[in-house]
C-alpha cells in the first residue's frame, strides 16, 4: 500500500517529498493539473492503485487492473529548454530502476516506451502548460506494469508484459517506486546541470537501425530509423533518400521486425 506521507527513507531532495495517494481516481494526470492550480510544489507526486480513465500518448487508453501497477504523475516547473527532454528522463528513470532491482535488461523504443523481450512494460506521457517562450509547468505521467497479468487482458496480451511475468514472481511496487523516484531526480538534476543525458537515452534505443513505419497525423512514413538528434527527434531516412525529422509526441512508430 502506498502512503499519503513521504515514503520512508526516500533519498531525494524534492521528487516524492510530497505525495498525494488515491486508491482509485480517474487519472493521476487530471489530479496533478488540479494540484498545480492549487499551488503544489515542484516534485509533488500523485499515485493511484487504479485509474478509471488512465491515458497514454496520442489519446490511447492505459489499460491496467487494480493494485498491480505503478500509476504515477510528477509535477515539475522546468525551464523551456529542458521541457523537450523530459521524455528521456522518464524512460531512463524506469529502465535504470528496473536494472538496479532485477536482472532484467530493458530497452527503449522511441520516444519513451520501455520494453523487455520486445514487449512494453512502461510508457510515459508529458503534458505541459506553455505560454509563448515560457514553460509554466509540466506533468510527467509514468505507467509501469509491475504485477499485471497481461494474459487476462485481450487488448494488450500480445504487446505488453510486466515485471512479474518476466521474473515469475511478485515484485514490490513500493521498492520499484522508491528506486524510480531516486533515478528520476538524479536525471532531472543532471539535465539542469547541462549534462548530456540524451547520449545514454540514445545508447539504449532499440529503434535506431531498424526499418520502421511512422504514423504522423493522417500521414504514414516508412523508412530507416537512422538516428536521433539532441532534442530527441527521430531522423528517418525515407526511400527517396531524403531525411525526415519526426518530432517526439506527434507520431506513433512500429518497428517492422517486432
Amino acid at each position: 500500500m502506498y502512503s499519503t506521507y513521504p515514503i520512508d527513507d526516500l533519498r531525494t531532495r524534492f521528487i516524492g517529498q510530497k505525495t498525494l495517494y488515491y486508491p482509485v481516481t480517474s487519472s493521476t494526470m487530471d489530479v496533478a493539473k488540479q494540484a498545480i492550480r492549487d499551488g503544489a510544489r515542484e516534485g509533488t507526486i500523485i499515485i493511484a492503485d487504479y485509474q478509471t480513465s488512465g491515458r497514454g500518448r496520442l489519446g490511447r487508453k492505459w489499460i491496467t487492473s487494480p493494485d498491480d501497477s505503478i500509476l504515477l504523475s510528477i509535477i515539475l516547473y522546468p525551464e523551456m529548454e529542458d521541457l523537450r527532454l523530459l521524455n528521456m528522463v522518464a524512460a531512463l528513470a524506469v529502465a535504470q530502476s528496473i536494472e538496479k532491482l532485477t536482472d532484467l535488461k530493458p530497452i527503449l523504443k522511441w520516444p519513451n516506451d520501455v520494453l523487455i523481450e520486445g514487449k512494453k512494460v512502461s510508457g510515459a506521457l508529458i503534458e505541459s502548460d506553455v505560454q509563448g517562450e515560457q514553460a509554466n509547468s509540466a506533468i510527467v505521467g509514468i505507467g509501469l506494469n509491475v504485477n499485471l497479468d497481461p494474459s487476462s487482458m485481450p487488448e494488450i496480451s500480445e504487446t505488453a508484459t510486466s515485471l512479474k511475468e518476466m521474473l515469475g514472481r511478485d515484485v514490490s511496487r513500493l521498492n520499484i517506486l522508491e528506486s524510480l523516484l531516486c533515478e528520476f531526480e538524479e536525471l532531472c538534476q543532471a539535465l539542469r546541470h547541462g549534462e548530456p543525458i540524451h547520449k545514454e537515452w540514445q545508447r539504449r534505443l532499440d529503434t535506431i537501425g531498424r526499418e520502421v513505419s511512422v504514423k504522423q497525423g493522417n500521414e504514414v512514413l516508412e523508412g530507416y530509423a537512422e538516428s536521433v538528434d539532441k532534442d530527441g527527434n527521430l531522423l528517418l531516412r525515407c526511400p527517396d533518400g531524403t531525411l525526415a525529422t519526426i518530432i517526439a509526441g506527434d507520431v506513433t512508430l512500429k518497428a517492422k521486425s517486432y
